[in-house]
Parts: C-alpha cells; sequence; structure tokens
C-alpha cells in the first residue's frame, strides 16, 4: 500500500500513486493471465467430453441395430415350426 507519509512533494505523491498504480496493473493482469488459461482449460475439456459423447452416441447406435437384428432373427426362429421352439427351448436353458 501506499506510504503517504513518505511525500514530501508533490512530485513524491505522483511517484508513490504511479508505483501503486503499476503495482495494481501487474497483479490485474496476472489475474487475467490466470482466468484465460483456465477458461482454455475448459474448452479443451469440454471438447475432449463432446467427442467422447458422440463416440459413444455411434456405440449405441450400433448395438441398437444389432440388438434390432437378434431379436428379428429370435422372433422368426420362435414363431417357426414345433423342432425349432425345442431347439431354442434347448438354447436358452443352455445359457
Amino acid at each position: 500500500m501506499a506510504d503517504w507519509t513518505r511525500a514530501q512533494s508533490p512530485g513524491a505523491v505522483e511517484e508513490i500513486l504511479d508505483l501503486e498504480n503499476k503495482r495494481m496493473t501487474d497483479s490485474l493482469a496476472s489475474k487475467v493471465t490466470r482466468l484465460k488459461s483456465l477458461a482454455l482449460d475448459i474448452d479443451r475439456d469440454t471438447e475432449d467430453q463432446n467427442r467422447y459423447l458422440d463416440g459413444m452416441d455411434s456405440d449405441f447406435t450400433s448395438v441398437t441395430g444389432l440388438l434390432t437384428g437378434s431379436v428379428k432373427r429370435f422372433s422368426t426362429m420362435a414363431r417357426s415350426g414345433r423342432d425349432n421352439r425345442k431347439l431354442l427351448c434347448g438354447t436358452v436353458v443352455g445359457t
């Protein structure tokens, strides 16, 4: 903080105020730099998470397609003749 008791002349007061102003400016610049760094880190993290979620979306779409096909084949097998039903029950019991 400024030492007003040392000021003997108007020039000295201006010098003290100028030094205090420079110190506060440096402090503010440091804080702005830290905030900018945090904002960039948050942006990078958000982009990574969005890529991860997009990948999960395509994985779930693939799994949905596989399950749909399996259910259709299972239904077709269950609707077909009696021999297939016995095979189907044996498969279910065996698993």
